[in-house]
């Protein structure tokens, strides 16, 4: 897979999806009515994206007042695929917000340093829908458009810690070495998702697999000296 932008469009009306319908499973079986999606190859789970950088809901007229529902976010690595946005509201909104989140499919095996690569996925809403607003959630933000139809927008983040080996890792409120050029130093409060740091010095006590979690690796003098996406 190239770094050209990964695209896809989950046609669903989430009216419908949200007023009765079963959410999709995890994993295998068949999806519930509706959905028109298929499920992931087993070799690949369904996980959250790393962040949602924007979400964009968009009034077409020629279709009699469909709205389409555009996400686009940012992965940890290549090897993400599928994007998808699955309702989570349940029944009619109390607060009239749908609820969405923005997910991908991963290999189940972790991943390289390497920049971030650019997501998108498309969720077309019936028209005469409840909704005045719509909430993406990924797995570590959420963003919120309270105007329909709108545009909402964050920064995207400082750090994708692709050129991290080799350089300090200096964790939130310490200081970094004393001569140590700003280009030779990764600030933890730069990183804003789950981080995972192992000193020189402990142990691993349990593993479980998180796309969306960096592991760093430091050295006794506090470089860092292995990292991936696990």
């Amino acid at each position: 897979m190239n770094k050209s932008t990964l695209f896809a469009i989950a046609c669903l009306s989430a009216a419908a999806w949200t007023l009765g319908a079963q959410a999709q499973p995890a994993s295998g079986g068949a999806p519930p009515p509706g959905y028109g999606q298929s499920s992931p190859p087993a070799a690949v789970v369904p996980w959250p994206v790393t962040m949602v950088t924007s979400v964009e809901v968009l009034r077409s007229e020629r279709a009699g007042g469909l709205d389409v529902i555009r996400a686009r976010g940012l992965v940890s690595s290549p090897s993400w695929g599928s994007p998808h946005l699955i309702p989570i509201t349940r029944g009619e909104a109390v607060d009239g917000i749908l609820d969405l989140i923005f997910q991908g499919v991963v290999p189940t095996s972790p991943a390289p340093l390497g920049p971030f690569m650019p997501f998108e996925a498309l969720l077309p809403v019936d028209k005469g829908h409840p909704y005045k607003g719509v909430r993406v959630r990924s797995g570590t933000n959420a963003i919120t458009l309270k105007t329909l139809p709108g545009y909402a927008e964050i920064a995207a983040p400082k750090e994708d810690c692709a050129k991290c080996r080799g350089k300090f890792f200096v964790a939130k409120g310490a200081q970094p070495p004393a001569g140590a050029a700003a280009d030779s130093v990764v600030r933890e409060a730069d990183l804003t998702w789950n981080l995972r740091v192992i000193k020189p010095t402990e142990g691993i006590p349990s593993y479980s697999f998180d796309p969306n979690r960096l592991t760093l690796v430091l050295s006794e003098d506090g470089r860092i000296v292995d990292a991936a996406w696990d």
